[in-house]
């Protein structure tokens, strides 16, 4: 039986990629796992280097690029996940894997990682999921490591800035959970999809990924599913994990307008039934403020590099 499933989606990091399957592979421990990255459509090469140099992987190459929750999905029916919740009359449950470990390929794993999460997983059977410490290249700590979801009032503090301005405060530092020590193992709402281990069980009982999200809010939407189905999400800091971050979407313009369009979903689909008509207005209307503020900050600095460039290359 398979005790692990782990999916890589990757989008032109055939780099970063190579670092991470190396570090998959010198993993220690008795695990049985498989690894599928899921290709959207890069450019770079990165099909042809797994093909290459890690013929063991299971490769999916998408045709393009569908987004992040629906390449994850292609890994995950790769494995025999469905859709449907019917798998849960099957009596024998042995042909799917144990767990799954969504995983971002600018990630690099400690020899014990996979090991030490089967065994705090297996020592817990109403945890659907867990998450590590992630760790910056600088050694700072990724905040998105561990989140509270952005209900009306955690997301309205942090459009007004409260979260930065108060990180210590358990009432405006709730959306990354600042107030809380990083080496702190901590029941919480929801881990990044950058190392995301998730049980079977809990899959087959909420589904698939949402593919309306394309990239980003994913992840907070499979754990509020998962949560809101009766199973707890836990951090976990006794595991470090190395991530890049955004190495694939720092510098698409697409990303940004994602990021704030996966606000918009989730919020939708979760509270805005319940939440008071004027906070609702405030709420799309914050979004849609500082997402034009973000997006317009970063094309304009975008075209004064562009310009220093030619600039810099006109005097050479």
């Amino acid at each position: 039986m398979l005790d692990l499933a782990i999916i890589i989606v990757n989008y032109n990091t055939r780099s970063l990629l190579r670092d991470c399957l190396r570090s998959i592979y010198a993993s220690q421990g008795d695990i049985a796992f498989e690894v599928c990255v899921v290709d959207n459509a890069s450019t770079d090469g990165s099909a042809e280097m797994v093909r290459t140099e890690f013929p063991q992987v299971r490769l999916i190459e998408s045709d393009h690029n569908g987004g992040y929750a629906y390449a994850n999905n292609l890994g995950l029916r790769s494995f025999g996940f469905t859709d449907s919740i019917a798998n849960l009359q099957f009596p024998n449950l042995h042909f799917l894997p144990r767990y799954v470990l969504l995983l971002n390929p600018d990630t690099v794993l400690p020899p014990d990682a996979l090991v030490e999460m089967m065994a705090f997983m297996d020592a817990r059977p109403d945890a659907g999921v867990v998450g590590p410490k992630l760790v910056r290249p600088d050694g700072s700590l990724d905040l998105a490591c561990r989140r509270s979801f952005p209900t009306p009032e955690v997301s309205l503090w942090r459009m007004l800035g409260l979260n930065k301005l108060f990180p210590r405060s358990r009432r405006f530092g709730r959306y990354n959970m600042t107030y809380l020590d990083p080496d702190e193992l901590t029941e919480v709402d929801s881990v990044v999809g950058a190392f995301m281990w998730v049980r079977r069980e809990a899959i087959l009982q909420v589904g698939l990924l949402d593919e309306a999200f394309w990239m980003y809010g994913e992840d907070l939407d499979w754990a509020k599913r998962i949560k809101d189905a009766g199973w707890r999400v836990w951090y976990n800091p006794t595991v470090t994990v190395l991530h890049v971050k955004e190495a694939a979407s720092r510098h698409s313009s697409r990303a940004r307008k994602e990021f704030y369009r996966a606000m918009v979903i989730f919020y939708r689909k979760h509270y805005a039934a319940t939440t008071p008509f004027w906070l609702h207005w405030l709420i799309l209307g914050g979004i849609a403020l500082k997402g034009a503020l973000d997006i317009g900050h970063r094309t304009l600095r975008g075209q004064w590099r562009r310009i220093a460039a030619s600039g810099t290359e006109g005097t050479t």
